[in-house]
């Protein structure tokens, strides 16, 4: 099971940190158009994301409080999205969706997401990668806090909450 220490940060405007990953040489692997459809679960998060570039069934643990947190990821490649969808729409239901326009970056095992989330806005969310199975968490942390740190991401812009909470709190659910 990979593990991620993460971060999400709220941007007024996504210029600098594009301009900091190019800078960095940072490769990119594309836009891409995604909706992240979840699924009621007991306990985690389960979400078929759809897109041209990304599309798989993504199950994960998170606590959602710390600023800088770690995510227990499981990831499974999909071939016929839709067809999941609506067959785990009739076994679970769905609990929400996310639409977002996602700009995919990387430096070495890091991904850098450049979101622009449709009712939200402009965030950069940052993932520190390690898929051995004894993962260094202090290193993955440490990693992530650097990166917070150069793309100058005030600790008041960070989020701990996950879009899909953010959408519904803002609707009210």
């Amino acid at each position: 099971m990979p593990v991620n220490m993460e971060f999400k940060a709220r941007v007024a405007d996504l210029g600098p940190s594009r301009k900091w990953l190019r800078d960095q040489q940072a490769r990119f692997v594309g836009m891409d158009e995604q909706v992240d459809v979840y699924f009621h679960v007991p306990k985690g998060r389960l979400k078929l994301r759809m897109g041209q570039i990304e599309r798989a069934l993504i199950y994960y643990k998170r606590a959602e409080q710390d600023a800088i947190r770690r995510s227990d990821v499981w990831l499974y490649p999909v071939q016929d999205a839709e067809a999941l969808k609506q067959l785990l729409q009739a076994s679970l239901g769905i609990l929400g969706e996310v639409s977002k326009k996602r700009e995919i970056y990387f430096i070495d095992a890091t991904k850098f997401h450049l979101d622009e989330v449709k009712g939200l806005g402009y965030f950069i969310e940052v993932e520190v990668i390690d898929a051995s199975p004894a993962a260094h968490v202090d290193r993955l942390e440490a990693l992530a806090a650097h990166y917070q740190q150069a793309l100058h991401i005030r600790p008041d812009q960070l989020i701990r909450a996950s879009y899909l909470d953010m959408l519904l709190a803002a609707n009210g659910k």
